[in-house]
């Protein structure tokens, strides 16, 4: 059972503040076995520096509500006419409620439904749209274009924290990593997700 009933929420006027994460901590057996959404990475993969890159920015911050940061090439491409380190996107990285509400508007712009080739087998979920218009509540505006976007879920558990800590950094046993099993099941139960 979803934990939001979605025929009941309009995604055009939902804020994320209206938004209790709490709500869709997944919790089986144990506390520290639950399951979360740790943040969700949007990212729009511009090719060129420049105007392009300003309005896809400009998108990305109106999508959000949040400052993006923009990404650089590793290397240079000449055939693309990339040099190294010229700014080439922009992505936002969203936690807590910002997180959930982005993910439910942009679930619903591809019908909550994924296929299981979307998840990796570390609790990771990838999906993209192909134009940001189509995310409930959004307007069209000739001056910005239309722009398509990558979204990146990572799902975590409590104690996570020791792999990215700067002081007694260690590893997460494989027993306690969230599966691609269990990353399926928490879309199905908690968010109403369709895995095909």
């Amino acid at each position: 059972m979803p934990v939001l009933d979605l025929s009941s929420i309009d995604l055009k006027t939902l804020h994320w503040n209206d938004i209790d994460w709490r709500k869709f901590i997944w919790v089986k057996d144990h506390p520290m076995r639950a399951i979360y959404i740790e943040k969700v990475v949007v990212n729009i993969g511009v090719g060129t520096s420049g105007e392009r890159l300003e309005k896809a920015a400009k998108v990305l911050e109106e999508l959000t509500e949040q400052t993006p940061s923009l990404r650089k090439a590793r290397k240079s491409i000449k055939e693309w006419g990339v040099r190294r380190g010229e700014p080439i996107g922009v992505m936002v990285t969203l936690r807590r409620n910002k997180a959930i509400w982005f993910l439910l508007k942009t679930l619903a712009v591809v019908d909550f439904t994924l296929r299981e080739s979307q998840f990796d087998n570390m609790g990771n979920v990838s999906y993209g749209i192909r134009e940001h218009i189509l995310i409930p509540g959004v307007r069209y505006d000739p001056n910005l274009g239309i722009w398509g976007m990558d979204i990146a879920v990572r799902l975590a558990r409590p104690g996570y924290r020791v792999m990215y800590r700067k002081r007694c950094r260690s590893k997460v046993g494989k027993n306690h990593r969230v599966t691609k099993q269990e990353a399926i099941e928490y879309f199905k139960e908690i968010l109403g997700v369709r895995v095909l």
